[in-house]
């Protein structure tokens, strides 16, 4: 059951893409959208390698200090427009409506997600970018610190109306597949339309896609099966995803170490970095 949605944010210019996404989530879901500032510390904003004496150090403590202030000040603003703008009810006092909460948390954001999202239900992340080295420490955090699914939102995509209407789910009967599987069957109840999509290597002894339509027929949905070819398994099931036109990729996240796909290039992320539709994934 989704009811509390967390939305780690900072200054990287992705708050109105993750906070929209969690907003839709939430009117499906009647669910809260739980918004957590991670204020930069004065100390992390200092110069490093730099031999300062006392008062200039000082002096710059305490300017960095007031930047996170007036930085903070100024993405509390935008959330609380953004959250109006997308149907959310941020007044503490209020009774009904969608809610959504604001808190600040200092530290790194891995650290924030880590903390919050344990009991989160879900964790709207943007997509990490990693020619600026953004992102991609939370989303380790999200799937292996706190345990919870997450949801990669891509650029500056807004979702509509189709959103989560016709979902995909990539299917190799793993373990992270298996998991992705139960933690987005509150989402495959409300979706019009559910593809398993199969292809590439397979885990023997992992479960079939036949067997994966059975265990959403026994809880009253229905699914069909996509198979697709090509060397590629990551590339092939985002293409597959655009000719089918599904508008939610639900998958399993590193079958091996996070470590061994970041050296390697595991097919999580290969898919990470080339998705422009948002992604459930869940370890």
């Amino acid at each position: 059951m989704i009811k509390s949605i967390l939305v780690p944010v900072r200054g990287d210019g992705m708050v109105a893409t993750v906070l929209a996404h969690a907003a839709e989530l939430a009117k499906k879901h009647d669910a809260t959208v739980n918004v957590v500032h991670c204020r930069a510390q004065a100390k992390d904003m200092m110069p490093h390698g730099m031999p300062l004496s006392d008062f200039a150090r000082k002096v710059m403590m305490e300017q960095a200090s007031e930047l996170a202030n007036q930085q903070e000040d100024h993405l509390r603003r935008i959330l609380h427009r953004l959250a109006r703008e997308f149907g959310l009810n941020d007044d503490p006092d209020a009774q009904g409506g969608l809610r959504c909460t604001f808190t600040e948390e200092k530290g790194r954001m891995a650290d924030v997600v880590k903390h919050a999202g344990r009991l989160s239900d879900i964790i709207v992340l943007p997509k990490p970018q990693r020619e600026r080295n953004l992102g991609q420490s939370s989303l380790k955090s999200a799937l292996y610190g706190a345990g919870r699914p997450v949801l990669i939102c891509p650029g500056q995509l807004q979702p509509d109306a189709t959103f989560a209407q016709h979902v995909a789910i990539g299917w190799n009967g793993s373990l992270p597949a298996a998991r992705a599987v139960a933690s987005s069957l509150d989402i495959m109840h409300r979706a019009e339309r559910i593809s398993i999509l199969t292809g590439g290597k397979v885990q023997t002894s992992g479960p079939t896609e036949k067997e994966l339509v059975d265990y959403y027929a026994h809880r009253g949905i229905t699914a069909e099966i996509v198979r697709f070819d090509g060397k590629d398994p990551a590339t092939e099931l985002l293409k597959t995803c655009e000719s089918i036109g599904a508008s939610l990729l639900v998958t399993g996240a590193y079958s091996h170490s996070h470590e061994t796909e970041m050296l390697f290039g595991g097919n999580t992320e290969r898919i990470v970095d080339r998705t422009e539709m948002p992604i459930l994934m869940a370890h």
